[in-house]
């Protein structure tokens, strides 16, 4: 059983903005593996479902970003899901828009919503998949940054990033992150 998680705030005022490409990315993989996320539990929007022969659950947590480890700390321990078949997509202000880095494992790069999650999992030993949103113009504060919309031209950027994640996650699954980090680290 594989938990695949994407990162972002609940709440229509958070909508296409940086912060929430995990949930945009999510919502993409729900309808492309037919697994619609509609229960609420473990303070998250899940979906259930089987891919490829493999059982998955798809997660967005309702914690908000910075809170992201308690509702996914609590599903893995109900599922008994060691952390090595976590999936976790989110976004980095470190990459320029649509730049993808998959890893699997290591720091939270600065990013909150990963700090959680490492702390409640007590490990960073989980794929991730990273989503590039643009580094942050001087004249920004961080927060503001990754609550904004994305632009036109960003979106049209992303959405070819978006397309992949099916893909992306489903080559971690079956043939792991090594395989996964040589076919599409740095699209």
């Amino acid at each position: 059983m594989f938990v695949i998680v994407g990162i972002g705030n609940p709440g229509r005022q958070y909508e296409n903005t940086k912060h929430n490409i995990g949930f945009i990315s999510l919502d993409f993989l729900s309808a492309s593996w037919n697994i619609p996320i509609s229960k609420i539990e473990h303070k998250a929007l899940i979906g259930e479902g089987v891919h490829k022969g493999e059982r998955v659950i798809l997660v967005k947590p309702q914690t908000f970003v910075n809170l992201s480890g308690e509702s996914v700390g609590d599903i893995l321990r109900f599922y008994k899901v060691p952390p090595e078949n976590l999936i976790v997509i989110y976004d980095d202000v470190n990459f320029d828009v649509g730049r993808v880095r998959i890893r699997s494992g290591g720091s939270d790069g600065g990013h909150n919503g990963m700090k959680s999650l490492i702390y409640h999992l007590h490990s960073d030993s989980f794929p991730r998949i990273r989503i590039g949103v643009g580094k942050k113009p001087e004249a920004y504060d961080l927060a503001d940054w990754v609550l904004s919309k994305f632009t036109d031209e960003e979106i049209k950027t992303l959405s070819k990033v978006v397309d992949l994640v099916p893909d992306m996650v489903e080559e971690i699954m079956q043939n792991g992150v090594a395989g996964a980090m040589n076919r599409f680290n740095g699209k």
